[in-house]
């Protein structure tokens, strides 16, 4: 930590970011749908004249400092409407820009490159970010929408099985992934085995997949990250949709808490494949459900609160005989807070929990094991000039283990209760990203992590007896 310091400090004094003589002030604010007041993520802010630009960050802010001037401002996001407008900077400016959703039929045009490339877009190698209409468009098992089929569409990403929903990058294992829901960790992202993915499509966001150049701010997988982010919800209006398909239904309900101000949103799905199963004379039982929420409230013009969760439950069962039950459990507490046109910074309160049960009717037992995390994080987003961008912050994680345990199911059986020891253990981790423009045509891209990983509480030891190993020979 001594070292990530000093190598911090060290930037900071040598970094070429000396005052320019022309004074410089900065524009800022959050970009949102009109109709919903939703936060848009990736929204393209452009000064074409200038060739310069940025984008707005995960929760729908930007800032940009540009020399005192008047200026051409170009705002632009896919399947939104553009928006052109002049913009005279003499002062620091906070300005809030809302989107029209674009719903007109374009005729055919052809595009041609008759202009340099403004690369306003962030200096990441092999990043694919994919918006909730782009994953509907796109045609699945069953005729269900789902998230995970649709990434395993993308370059270097394959299934891990056929109907199966865990995927493949560059030849990782599935477990060498990092699925994350609004910051918490997703342990099992299938339905059903695999056929269906554990993310509700209508409560979706925006996702960002990334698969090499992975920032600091990431860590514990060696293979991908899946960044999924749900809908906040609509302070407007009330609003509801859903749907019927062959194995699952849908419905997801949002609206204001107060308008322009607060929302909400509840989404579920449950499978019922299952009730028709007695009809061809088959005992099996296999059924899945979730719950997705999230509350949303801006306290002011410099801080926001969320509270967002997931609750899903898979259940498999053979003829009473036997039953298998397993899912995720997330909740997630969010403060933003701006401290400056510069500086912003994210505050996080998260639990996550993987549960996976058994229960053996025809041996009289049922076996219980699982995983849950507490998760502490801080991250800041710094613009410390027009060319140097920082990302920093602190992350704390306290894992509990179960590696199982057995009860018995009735009061007849004889088979005693064991409980294999429960594991813990704390990861803590420190990271420093920077985004540095060194000239119009290159920008550098780097970071460091410092991460530790502690074992906490009692464990457990074997040992020959009487120190004697035990030799077979065959």
């Amino acid at each position: 930590m001594t070292l990530l310091f000093r190598v911090v400090l060290l930037f900071l004094i040598i970094s070429p970011f000396a005052i320019s003589a022309q004074e410089k002030y900065t524009l800022s604010g959050v970009i949102s749908d009109e109709n919903s007041n939703e936060t848009l993520i990736g929204v393209n802010i452009l000064f074409p004249e200038q060739q310069t630009g940025t984008i707005t960050n995960e929760y729908g802010f930007y800032s940009i400092t540009l020399p005192e001037g008047t200026y051409k401002l170009v705002i632009s996001y896919l399947g939104f409407q553009n928006i052109v407008e002049t913009v005279e900077l003499t002062s620091d400016q906070i300005k809030k820009i809302s989107l029209i959703e674009a719903t007109e039929t374009l005729d055919e045009v052809i595009i041609t490159e008759d202009v340099e490339k403004l690369n306003i877009r962030k200096p990441q190698m092999s990043v694919n970010a994919l918006s909730a209409n782009t994953i509907k468009q796109i045609p699945v098992v069953l005729g269900e929408v789902d998230v995970i089929k649709a990434i395993t569409l993308l370059p270097g990403v394959t299934t891990a099985g056929e109907g199966a929903s865990g995927f493949n990058v560059r030849g990782g294992s599935a477990d060498q992934n990092l699925i994350l829901l609004d910051e918490a960790i997703i342990y099992n992202s299938s339905h059903l085995f695999g056929f269906f993915s554990v993310f509700n499509p209508d409560a979706i966001k925006d996702l960002r997949l990334y698969k090499g150049g992975i920032p600091a701010r990431y860590g514990g997988r060696v293979s991908s990250v899946l960044d999924i982010y749900q809908k906040e919800g609509n302070s407007n209006e009330f609003h509801a949709n859903g749907g019927i398909g062959a194995v699952s239904s849908r419905l997801l309900v949002e609206g204001p808490i107060k308008k322009e101000k607060g929302s909400f949103l509840l989404g579920g799905r449950a499978s019922y494949a299952h009730l028709f199963l007695p009809l061809f004379d088959i005992d099996n039982i296999a059924y899945f459900y979730d719950l997705n929420t999230k509350l949303s409230y801006k306290l002011n013009q410099n801080n926001s609160i969320y509270l967002s969760g997931y609750f899903g439950r898979d259940v498999f069962s053979l003829s009473d005989s036997f039953e298998n039950t397993y899912g995720n459990s997330v909740f997630n507490f969010r403060w933003n807070h701006l401290f400056s046109d510069k500086l912003f910074s994210n505050l996080s309160l998260i639990y996550s929990d993987y549960y996976y049960g058994l229960n053996l009717e025809f041996v009289e037992f049922n076996w219980n094991s699982g995983i849950r995390n507490f998760n502490l994080k801080y991250d800041f987003k710094h613009y410390l000039t027009d060319k140097v961008k920082l990302q920093y912050g602190l992350n704390g994680i306290y894992h509990k283990f179960n590696p199982g345990e057995i009860e018995p199911s009735t009061s007849t059986s004889g088979i005693n209760p064991q409980k294999l020891i429960d594991k813990y253990a704390l990861e803590n981790a420190l990271y420093f990203d920077v985004e540095h423009q060194l000239n119009d045509k290159l920008t550098a891209s780097y970071g460091l992590r410092y991460s530790n990983f502690l074992r906490l509480g009692q464990d457990e030891l074997n040992r020959y007896e009487n120190d004697q190993a035990v030799i077979f020979n065959e």
